[in-house]
């Protein structure tokens, strides 16, 4: 069993964001799927039959999503990290899970999707680049990223390389 792993609040759209993520995210799968029964219907307000919560796994890592109803809603203070090799996969992962998302809050490759979640999709040689001793290289990156809405590799490339 995983030691941590996180539980995502939604209001009635457990199953589906898990379906969605698990089509992203090659590899993914869905496990098992609590319901609410007649019991608590006075705190949660929630019928009998439907989900209550949708475990799932994405590319290892564990999630549990949660129909608890519309009392909290995420915000950018939690976001995951999806590391990428390729601009190829920059694009793959942006393009599908900003789909429906908030377009206002797509900056320096970070990106909302359609149930409000908040995603960072990273080129794996940013942080190469960021961590660079020579602060002039890795304040040019700095620069260009923050212009960026999603990140272009090559253009970080440039940067780093004061092109």
């Amino acid at each position: 069993m995983q030691k941590i792993s996180p539980c995502l609040w939604f209001d009635k759209e457990a199953e589906e964001a898990a379906n969605f993520y698990v089509s992203v995210f090659k590899g993914s799968k869905i496990g098992d799927v609590t319901r609410y029964g007649k019991e608590g219907y006075e705190i949660h307000g929630k019928e009998a039959g439907t989900v209550m919560t949708v475990e799932f796994e994405i590319e290892g890592q564990k999630f549990l999503a949660l129909n608890g109803g519309p009392i909290f809603k995420f915000n950018e203070a939690i976001s995951f990290q999806v590391h990428c090799e390729t601009q190829e996969e920059v694009d793959y992962y942006w393009e599908k899970l900003s789909e429906g998302g908030d377009k206002k809050a797509q900056v320096c490759g970070w990106l909302k999707d359609k149930y409000g979640l908040s995603w960072q999709i990273v080129p794996t040689i940013l942080p190469k680049m960021l961590k660079d001793k020579d602060t002039e290289k890795s304040q040019r990156v700095m620069k260009a990223m923050l212009q960026m809405h999603k990140l272009d590799v090559q253009t970080l490339i440039k940067a780093y390389e004061g092109k």
